[in-house]
């Protein structure tokens, strides 16, 4: 597998070659001091071109990178519709194990890229001096957000009305419903209550990264064994310990992030309980 320093430079290199290209970045982990490096993280590179449709006509430019396992191009599928308007991105797995991640945005769309930025960008080469303030990457962004009272409520609120959909689903025996509701909109609400009380504690003032992928770190580890044990939807009865295991935890976080910013724990909380509890009884076998 080439290195870092191997990849960056065919990527520095090919866009100081080709005059078409005029700007080019790195974004995502890559640029973020806060995340450790490893071998899957993708190369996040955006080219700046005056002519995309001529990088468009052909894909052998590519084959400078490597020899590819894989290619995809987003914006060129019809099951799934473009979203990048006039950008057009390569998502590429070489043969070597890299993955490489290549927009390219026509150069009159620096300022839209800078403005819809998540801030971790860095300047890979600047031809034409475009770019006149420095550009440090910031994770920033991503860092756990204070909720206000509304949104602290908002959550409680889409958790436990959520929850009746997911018994509905375990009483009608309608599995593939069930599962898409715990795991798509409870679970999801859980994650965004446990990482506010994080940074009620420990200030907001970093992130737990995507898909809240170290949280870990921050749980008590019977909490974190409690929480992985709500992924277990492979039978009727597991899926509903699994609810069972999210209410208590949510209910748990939830009062605790009411107690620290000073907000009110709602009472539905108890007739929704009762509820689902009432349900599983008649509905167990």
């Amino acid at each position: 597998m080439r290195s870092r320093q191997e990849m960056m430079r065919l990527i520095v290199e090919f866009s100081t070659s080709d005059d078409r290209i005029r700007l080019a970045t790195l974004e995502g982990s890559r640029t973020n001091p806060n995340v450790a490096e490893d071998r899957f993280q993708d190369y996040d590179v955006s080219y700046f071109v005056t002519d995309l449709a001529s990088f468009k006509r052909c894909d052998d430019w590519l084959d400078f990178f490597g020899t590819r396992s894989m290619l995809q191009k987003p914006e060129a599928m019809a099951l799934f519709p473009p979203e990048l308007g006039n950008w057009f991105s390569y998502l590429i797995l070489l043969e070597d194990g890299n993955k490489l991640d290549l927009t390219l945005i026509p150069i009159d769309e620096l300022d839209e890229y800078f403005a819809n930025s998540d801030g971790l960008v860095s300047i890979l080469i600047d031809k034409d001096g475009r770019v006149e303030r420095e550009v440090v990457a910031s994770d920033r962004q991503y860092w756990i957000k204070k909720p206000t009272e509304q949104e602290f409520d908002d959550c409680c609120n889409e958790f436990w009305m959520t929850s009746t959909y997911v018994v509905k689903g375990l009483a009608r025996r309608e599995i593939l419903f069930t599962v898409d509701h715990l795991h798509e909109i409870v679970r999801p609400n859980l994650l965004r209550m446990m990482a506010w009380d994080i940074g009620a504690v420990r200030g907001f003032t970093f992130s737990v990264g995507k898909n809240y992928k170290y949280i870990e770190r921050y749980l008590p580890k019977s909490d974190w064994e409690r929480l992985l044990s709500t992924y277990a939807a492979d039978s009727y009865e597991r899926t509903w310990t699994s609810l069972f295991a999210c209410h208590e935890l949510f209910r748990t976080y939830a009062r605790t992030v009411a107690d620290r910013l000073g907000y009110a724990y709602p009472s539905y909380d108890e007739a929704i309980t009762a509820y689902t509890q009432k349900i599983y009884e008649e509905t167990k076998e």
